[in-house]
């Protein structure tokens, strides 16, 4: 079996060997960042990148995935928000006040409801509150770990380990930027109540007032969600995401030098996505984008369409030409029923990367003569020898 690459439709030009990993944006625009990526939501276009995959501890920002595991609960009907869990000596000593991190102020042997919980973990990003909720969920803050382990390989998370439940100093804890671009948007599009509280600027609970620590939610400029974080020698990271105008952006970095450094470099990569970006239509819903041999079928090729208008978000002074190509497993055999998926086009601005998306057959292909099999083995046999 091989996989195959081809030009698709209307779009000219030479295609070179596959390459899934995005490319650096235009020199027109850098950041400081070590790890960055930037992605338009309603197309998945990808407007920045830079090395989006290789791992690094996600301290603080690790709590998504805590917050994903209880909203899925909470979604389930497995728990309830008036569910409550006691403060164990260890939540409150590890992830509490004594601990001198981040922390809701939770009163050992106390019985705190889950939904004032999840607002410490998200408007917080309440050590305490994460160990309280693991240990509620799970009997343990181990075993918890190894419930959010399985459902980040169910979420899709292929680089993301974790070895708490809050992002504390843990040699196990690895998350990589495309892991938290791929949550955070999860966690947007499928827990739209619970994702508001990500916007929340601040919550009293036990008559403590507690202030949302990303800096970019109360600064006006569109961010609405999600968190910060910082590991020792790695530097400072946040996910965000916003909207303006109709159009959300989200975005990840890490690496970066200070707190400050980190708000400055994220409002510059929001304010230079949302300025210098419009929306194209490459092809229309149904519209045949290429065609791929079929062996052993009553036609010799099916033509290849996407569900969907496929729209991507490109420079709005751009001067490259915009590729496609789709991968598929080769041969591709007859019968081909009517919308089978095919493979999947991959949409570039020059040489980068911009999106995927699956396509599928416009037409069924039968089941061809046996002249034309016959035939068709022959070219199959000539083509893998070359």
């Amino acid at each position: 079996m091989k996989r195959l690459l081809l030009a698709a439709g209307l779009l000219a030009g030479l295609f070179c060997a596959a390459e899934t990993a995005a490319q650096p944006a235009p020199a027109a625009f850098d950041t400081k960042a070590k790890q960055a990526l930037l992605i338009e939501a309603s197309t998945g276009t990808v407007l920045f990148s830079r090395d989006p995959d290789t791992p690094f501890p996600p301290a603080s920002l690790q709590k998504l995935a805590t917050a994903e595991y209880v909203f899925n609960e909470l979604k389930l009907g497995h728990i309830t928000e008036d569910t409550e869990y006691k403060v164990s000596e260890y939540a409150w000593r590890t992830g509490g006040a004594l601990s001198r991190t981040s922390a809701m102020f939770a009163a050992l042997n106390s019985h705190i409801r889950v939904i004032d919980l999840i607002q410490g973990v998200v408007v917080q990003l309440a050590n305490d509150g994460c160990i309280i909720l693991a240990e509620g969920l799970a009997g343990s803050e181990s075993a918890f770990t190894d419930l959010l382990n399985k459902r980040a390989k169910v979420l899709g998370l292929k680089n993301s380990v974790f070895g708490n439940s809050n992002g504390l100093p843990n040699a196990a804890n690895k998350m990589t930027a495309r892991d938290l671009m791929r949550l955070a948007r999860y966690i947007q599009s499928t827990y739209p109540d619970y994702f508001k509280l990500y916007s929340q600027r601040e919550f009293e609970w036990n008559k403590i007032d507690q202030r949302n620590r990303n800096p970019l939610v109360s600064q006006n400029i569109g961010v609405d969600g999600f968190a910060t974080g910082f590991a020792e020698g790695i530097g400072y990271a946040i996910v965000a995401t916003a909207e303006r105008n109709g159009t959300r952006l989200f975005m990840v970095l890490g690496g970066l030098a200070s707190d400050k450094e980190r708000t400055e470099e994220s409002r510059k990569m929001l304010d230079w996505g949302f300025s210098n970006f419009t929306r194209h239509t490459v092809f229309k819903k149904g519209e045949v984008v290429a065609e791929a041999p079929v062996f052993g079928g009553d036609l010799g090729a099916v033509p290849l369409k996407a569900h969907d208008d496929v729209d991507i978000y490109i420079p709005v002074d751009n001067a490259d030409r915009i590729r496609a190509r789709i991968a598929y497993t080769w041969p591709l055999r007859a019968p081909v029923s009517n919308d089978q998926k095919i493979g999947t086009m991959t949409i570039s601005l020059g040489d980068r990367p911009l999106r995927d998306v699956e396509v599928y057959a416009n037409t069924p292909v039968g089941t061809g003569t046996l002249t034309s099999k016959a035939f068709d083995g022959l070219k199959e046999l000539l083509f893998f020898w070359l």
